[in-house]
Protein backbone atom coordinates (compact mmCIF):
# COMPACT_ATOMS: atom_id res chain seq x y z
CA UNK A 1 0.00 0.00 0.00
CA UNK A 2 1.47 3.34 -1.04
CA UNK A 3 0.31 6.54 0.55
CA UNK A 4 1.61 9.86 -0.69
CA UNK A 5 1.73 12.42 2.07
CA UNK A 6 0.49 15.43 0.13
CA UNK A 7 -2.47 17.75 0.57
CA UNK A 8 -3.86 19.54 3.61
CA UNK A 9 -2.55 19.56 7.17
CA UNK A 10 -2.18 16.35 9.20
CA UNK A 11 -3.51 16.00 12.74
CA UNK A 12 -1.47 14.02 15.30
CA UNK A 13 -3.40 11.56 17.49
CA UNK A 14 -2.68 8.71 19.93
CA UNK A 15 0.84 9.70 21.01
CA UNK A 16 2.33 6.99 23.26
CA UNK A 17 5.82 5.86 24.27
CA UNK A 18 7.12 2.74 22.44
CA UNK A 19 7.65 -0.39 24.54
CA UNK A 20 11.26 -1.55 24.82
CA UNK A 21 10.64 -4.76 22.83
CA UNK A 22 8.99 -2.80 19.98
CA UNK A 23 11.82 -0.25 20.03
CA UNK A 24 14.44 -3.02 19.68
CA UNK A 25 12.55 -4.48 16.72
CA UNK A 26 12.22 -1.04 15.08
CA UNK A 27 15.93 -0.28 15.57
CA UNK A 28 16.89 -3.62 13.98
CA UNK A 29 14.68 -2.91 10.97
CA UNK A 30 16.16 0.58 10.58
CA UNK A 31 19.70 -0.78 10.95
CA UNK A 32 19.02 -3.28 8.14
CA UNK A 33 17.96 -0.45 5.84
CA UNK A 34 20.22 2.42 6.90
CA UNK A 35 23.27 0.90 8.63
CA UNK A 36 25.05 1.17 11.96
CA UNK A 37 24.40 4.91 12.31
CA UNK A 38 21.07 3.81 13.85
CA UNK A 39 22.97 2.83 17.02
CA UNK A 40 23.64 6.52 17.72
CA UNK A 41 20.02 7.17 18.64
CA UNK A 42 19.11 3.87 20.31
CA UNK A 43 19.08 5.41 23.81
CA UNK A 44 16.65 8.21 22.91
CA UNK A 45 12.95 8.37 23.81
CA UNK A 46 10.70 6.92 21.08
CA UNK A 47 6.97 7.60 20.80
CA UNK A 48 4.41 6.43 18.27
CA UNK A 49 1.44 8.38 17.05
CA UNK A 50 -0.75 8.70 14.00
CA UNK A 51 -1.01 11.71 11.74
CA UNK A 52 -4.46 11.16 10.28
CA UNK A 53 -4.01 7.47 9.33
CA UNK A 54 -0.23 7.60 8.84
CA UNK A 55 1.80 5.92 11.63
CA UNK A 56 4.67 8.17 12.74
CA UNK A 57 7.58 7.82 15.18
CA UNK A 58 8.67 10.76 17.31
CA UNK A 59 12.21 10.58 18.70
CA UNK A 60 13.11 13.02 21.48
CA UNK A 61 10.12 15.18 20.52
CA UNK A 62 10.94 15.33 16.79
CA UNK A 63 9.06 13.64 13.95
CA UNK A 64 11.82 11.51 12.41
CA UNK A 65 10.13 8.37 11.02
CA UNK A 66 6.89 7.29 9.38
CA UNK A 67 5.50 3.95 8.30
CA UNK A 68 3.85 2.86 5.07
CA UNK A 69 2.64 -0.72 5.05
CA UNK A 70 5.29 -2.71 6.93
CA UNK A 71 8.19 -0.39 6.10
CA UNK A 72 9.58 2.44 8.25
CA UNK A 73 10.94 5.46 6.41
CA UNK A 74 12.90 8.41 7.77
CA UNK A 75 11.38 11.82 7.21
CA UNK A 76 13.57 14.29 5.33
CA UNK A 77 14.26 15.93 8.69
CA UNK A 78 14.97 12.47 10.10
CA UNK A 79 17.70 11.95 7.50
CA UNK A 80 19.35 15.20 8.60
CA UNK A 81 18.87 14.61 12.33
CA UNK A 82 19.97 10.97 12.32
CA UNK A 83 22.78 11.31 9.78
CA UNK A 84 21.53 8.51 7.52
CA UNK A 85 23.79 7.90 4.53
CA UNK A 86 22.80 4.46 3.21
CA UNK A 87 20.28 3.75 0.40
CA UNK A 88 21.07 7.17 -1.07
CA UNK A 89 20.24 8.22 -4.63
CA UNK A 90 21.78 11.45 -5.98
CA UNK A 91 19.88 13.47 -8.57
CA UNK A 92 21.16 16.22 -10.87
CA UNK A 93 20.19 19.90 -10.68
CA UNK A 94 17.57 19.48 -13.40
CA UNK A 95 15.62 16.97 -11.32
CA UNK A 96 15.50 19.01 -8.09
CA UNK A 97 12.44 21.14 -8.88
CA UNK A 98 10.44 18.03 -9.82
CA UNK A 99 11.53 16.03 -6.76
CA UNK A 100 10.66 18.83 -4.30
CA UNK A 101 7.20 19.02 -5.86
CA UNK A 102 6.54 15.34 -5.18
CA UNK A 103 7.35 13.85 -8.58
CA UNK A 104 8.61 10.31 -8.85
CA UNK A 105 12.29 10.07 -9.80
CA UNK A 106 13.12 9.13 -13.37
CA UNK A 107 16.34 7.35 -14.38
CA UNK A 108 17.73 10.20 -16.55
CA UNK A 109 17.88 12.52 -13.50
CA UNK A 110 19.92 10.09 -11.40
CA UNK A 111 23.65 10.77 -11.08
CA UNK A 112 24.44 7.86 -8.72
CA UNK A 113 22.70 5.30 -6.55
CA UNK A 114 23.80 3.00 -3.74
CA UNK A 115 24.42 -0.31 -5.58
CA UNK A 116 22.96 -2.27 -2.62
CA UNK A 117 19.47 -0.80 -3.16
CA UNK A 118 16.89 -3.45 -4.10
CA UNK A 119 13.46 -2.89 -5.60
CA UNK A 120 11.06 -2.14 -2.73
CA UNK A 121 13.72 -0.62 -0.43
CA UNK A 122 13.22 2.79 1.17
CA UNK A 123 15.60 5.33 -0.39
CA UNK A 124 16.87 8.81 0.42
CA UNK A 125 16.94 11.20 -2.55
CA UNK A 126 19.64 13.90 -2.32
CA UNK A 127 20.84 16.64 -4.66
CA UNK A 128 24.33 16.05 -6.05
CA UNK A 129 26.05 19.36 -5.24
CA UNK A 130 25.47 19.74 -1.49
CA UNK A 131 24.07 16.25 -0.85
CA UNK A 132 21.06 17.69 1.00
CA UNK A 133 18.06 15.37 1.26
CA UNK A 134 15.11 16.36 -0.91
CA UNK A 135 12.74 13.42 -0.62
CA UNK A 136 12.13 9.88 0.54
CA UNK A 137 10.91 7.17 -1.79
CA UNK A 138 10.54 3.50 -2.57
CA UNK A 139 12.92 1.99 -5.11
CA UNK A 140 11.07 0.59 -8.12
CA UNK A 141 14.26 -0.94 -9.54
CA UNK A 142 17.67 -1.86 -8.07
CA UNK A 143 20.36 0.75 -7.47
CA UNK A 144 22.49 -0.77 -10.24
CA UNK A 145 19.62 -0.32 -12.75
CA UNK A 146 18.90 3.30 -11.77
CA UNK A 147 21.53 4.76 -14.09
CA UNK A 148 19.63 3.41 -17.10
CA UNK A 149 18.68 5.84 -19.82
CA UNK A 150 14.90 5.90 -19.34
CA UNK A 151 12.02 4.93 -17.10
CA UNK A 152 10.87 5.49 -13.53
CA UNK A 153 13.29 4.50 -10.74
CA UNK A 154 11.71 5.71 -7.47
CA UNK A 155 8.16 6.24 -6.20
CA UNK A 156 8.19 9.42 -4.09
CA UNK A 157 6.39 9.11 -0.73
CA UNK A 158 7.58 12.22 1.17
CA UNK A 159 9.38 15.41 0.16
CA UNK A 160 10.46 18.82 1.44
CA UNK A 161 7.38 21.02 1.81
CA UNK A 162 4.67 18.32 1.93
CA UNK A 163 2.21 17.99 4.80
CA UNK A 164 4.47 15.60 6.75
CA UNK A 165 7.35 18.10 6.45
CA UNK A 166 5.05 20.86 7.76
CA UNK A 167 3.51 18.82 10.59
CA UNK A 168 3.72 20.43 14.04
CA UNK A 169 3.92 17.91 16.86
Amino acid sequence: MLVCVMGDQLKVRSRIQIRKSDKIKLLKELKDSFGDVVDSFSEKKFETATADDLPIVIIEGKLLLFKIGDIYFPTVRGVLELGLMKNVVKVDAGAIRFVVNGADVMCPGIVSADPDIRAGDPVIIVEETHKKPLAIGIAIISGAEMKASSGKAIKSVHYVGDKLWNLDI
